[in-house]
């Protein structure tokens, strides 16, 4: 925003100038998600892009491809607009507005969304040649919903946070999250800490080598058992970076860095890390190391 301020000033014979002065403040941050593809956003709120980090990570732990997070999400966007409801048509539920009744667990199970996209993916391959069916097709083949095509429209978002999510766009996902200051949550709940992140990642990925460090508030992840080749690694580290951002407004998380980047809460976008000996140094080929902000 820029204010504008006109005073007077006195000038030599007398004479008045008009002075316009010329005051530059920062534009206030758009909050909210965003991954990118082919220079295309596409948006989501930090609630969404969580449930779409938890949706995707299941899907690299089973060694799936990108393809079966595309399926996924676009399913989710369509069923419930990637939100774990607890409502729906008759008795359907959660992400992917699953069935108790039909046997896609219980009402706790479906809920909770590494159960509901475990269920979603078993189903999933199942389907003969899914791979090369339609995004649109693969996804009403599990799902057998009155709309059929109604999961194209969500195609394009959900190649790109799937992209993203994965690893095959480094730097591809990003939030744009108000900055912590480290204060105690005003509800008097307890804070998140760098344990309850590796937690959330073991539920996510299954379990990963990783350290913690509680006087840093840091996880250093090492994501090379989901790669098998130095490209899979990093594309396994960018996997996990990305989950760390989309969930960083639920985990308190303020930095997150891999390969040479840094992502920072109060910021927009990626950068490049300081390699000066600190905490923002490269964590290693493969690695990540995640900060929260208690």
């Amino acid at each position: 925003m820029t204010g504008t301020f006109v005073g007077l000033v006195a000038a030599g014979a007398g004479a008045v100038v008009l002075v316009a002065r010329h005051f530059q403040h920062p534009a206030p941050l758009v909050l909210g998600c965003t991954a990118t593809a082919d220079d295309v956003g596409w948006p989501l709120t930090p609630d969404q892009a969580d449930n779409a980090a938890t949706i995707t990570a299941v899907t690299v732990r089973r060694g799936l491809p990108a393809r079966a997070a595309t399926v996924a999400l676009a399913t989710a966007q369509q069923e419930s607009k990637l939100r774990n409801i607890e409502y729906g048509d008759r008795d359907s539920l959660g992400l992917f507005q699953q069935r108790p009744s039909q046997g896609w667990g219980t009402d706790a199970q479906i809920l909770d969304p590494v159960h509901a996209t475990g269920e979603f993916l078993d189903h999933l391959v199942q389907v003969p040649d899914w791979q090369k069916l339609e995004i649109t097709v693969a996804a009403q083949r599990v799902q057998r919903s009155a709309y059929p095509q109604a999961y194209a429209i969500h195609e394009a978002s959900a190649r790109a946070w799937a992209s993203g999510l994965t690893g095959w766009t480094p730097a591809g996902v990003t939030c744009t999250l108000a900055a912590i200051d480290g204060a105690a949550p005003a509800d008097g709940s307890e804070p998140l800490t760098a344990d309850d992140v590796a937690d959330r990642l073991d539920q996510d990925y299954g379990t990963l080598p990783h350290t913690v460090d509680t006087a840093a508030r840091t996880v250093t992840v090492d994501a090379r058992p989901l790669g098998s080749s130095s490209a899979a690694d990093a594309r396994a580290a960018w996997s996990v970076a990305s989950w760390a951002v989309a969930t960083a407004s639920a985990q308190d998380v303020v930095r997150v860095d891999v390969d040479g980047q840094s992502w920072v809460r109060g910021q927009e976008g990626w950068h490049t890390a300081d390699d000066d000996g600190s905490a923002a140094a490269d964590p290693g080929a493969g690695r990540v190391r995640i900060t929260v902000a208690h």
